[in-house]
């Protein structure tokens, strides 16, 4: 091939690479950048971030608030995983100084998971900017709840710079948080597939009075620019920033509420430990062809399973020869996907009758199975038969009235 021809196919395929990633949507960040700052202007700024804060063109919204005209920076606040993503997780956050700007992060995953008055006390406005799952059990918007009550109690601003919701924004599934069952893994009366944006989701808490004080906070949420409801993320072109270590793409936040909730038992392998976090059901007396045959013979509408085996390589069943199925998600829209999970421990439960999910799990790992589901009725109506059918009334019972509600609170269509 002459050179000129070469120089040529390589400038049509640069142009489609640079089409294909070009945004399409604008996070609150840059449409707050854009607008001078004004939200911001002439404020004492806290800003609760992680990695995932970022603009399209990857600079931190740390540093973008930091070098923001007529705004001071004056703390940062650490969720879980750090500000700067260099924790762990489930460890804990310990207060530090940013080493980039010098400022102050105190953290909300340690000692205290909400903002002191202390914390407070030189801050006119808080600032939220994370990028979400879309899942109820993702520990951030319950560090953005707990952050909206202290601002609430110390009359400072709350503000949100949006970003969309990796699921869309029309899927709901699951139900509420019973009262009296709340925890850090499911702090809102919300089902566990909710359907909102960030900014969305903290204008539901204000007017639904979700959090103490709701009509004394002062909220502010600057809007993305470009995102509709049928967007997933990979329809915004904008970058994925893994918001905690086993969500290193936008595809694997699709999978997490489909295999997340099971996972929370220590009863078979989702993948995490593994090349495939949340892709995968595996465990050393699994017979991986003949599950793959039999979840398949189930026709769960939008799913499709193949058989595999691995060893994972830390965590749960680390060194140890599994066999199991991946999942493959064929059609969002009609998979059922927090569902997924109890059709497999369906099947097992009938294939191995001896390998029943909670039969084998410790106490611990069921109450936090308990903490995630929002409520102790799923495990034990679950539990009775191993039914999918049985849990349908009580997983679904809110689904379609929590859809109206949540409409007064869209700032997309």
């Amino acid at each position: 091939m002459k050179l000129k021809s070469i120089l040529g196919a390589v400038a049509i395929a640069s142009a489609l690479v640079a089409q294909a990633v070009t945004p399409v949507v604008k996070p609150g960040v840059e449409v707050l950048r854009d607008g001078g700052f004004e939200a911001l202007r002439g404020k004492r700024v806290g800003l609760i971030t992680n990695p995932t804060g970022v603009d399209n063109a990857l600079r931190a919204t740390v540093d973008i608030l930091n070098d923001a005209p007529d705004v001071e920076l004056v703390a940062l606040f650490a969720p879980e995983h750090g500000v700067r993503g260099d924790v762990t997780a489930g460890a804990k956050v310990a207060d530090t100084t940013d080493p980039s700007t010098g400022v102050k992060v105190y953290s909300l995953y340690g000692a205290t998971r909400r903002p002191t008055a202390a914390m407070l006390r030189d801050v006119d406005a808080v600032v939220y900017d994370i990028q979400d799952n879309g899942c109820r059990s993702y520990t951030f918007i319950s560090t953005m709840a707990n952050a909206m009550e202290a601002c609430a109690a110390q009359g400072k601003e709350f503000v949100v710079l949006d970003r969309p919701d990796p699921l869309g924004g029309m899927k709901v599934e699951g139900n509420k948080v019973d009262p009296g069952c709340e925890s850090f893994v499911g702090a809102l009366p919300i089902p566990y597939i909710y359907g909102l944006t960030p900014g969305e989701l903290a204008r539901m808490i204000v007017g639904e009075k979700m959090i103490k004080g709701a009509e004394n906070l002062k909220l502010t949420v600057i809007p993305m620019e470009g995102w509709s409801r049928d967007k997933l993320f990979a329809d915004t072109g904008m970058p994925w920033v893994l918001p905690s270590p086993h969500m290193p793409t936008p595809e694997t936040a699709l999978y997490y509420p489909a295999t997340g909730i099971v996972g929370e038992l220590d009863y078979v392998s989702i993948g995490v430990g593994y090349t495939m976090p949340f892709r995968t059901f595996a465990a050393p007396w699994i017979n991986a062809g003949k599950l793959a045959a039999r979840l398949n013979a189930m026709k769960i509408p939008g799913v499709r399973f193949r058989p595999i085996n691995y060893k994972p390589y830390y965590g749960f069943g680390k060194g140890v020869q599994m066999g199991g199925v991946e999942l493959y998600i064929t059609d969002f829209e009609k998979a059922p996907l927090t569902l997924v999970q109890f059709y497999v421990m369906e099947a097992l439960a009938d294939m191995y009758p001896a390998h029943k999910a909670f039969a084998a799990a410790p106490a611990a790992r069921q109450k936090m199975f308990d903490k995630v589901t929002g409520s102790p009725q799923v495990r034990q109506l679950f539990s009775r038969c191993y039914r999918t059918a049985d849990l349908l009334p009580l997983w679904n019972r809110d689904a379609e009235s929590f859809s109206r509600e949540k409409a007064k609170y869209h700032l997309y269509k």
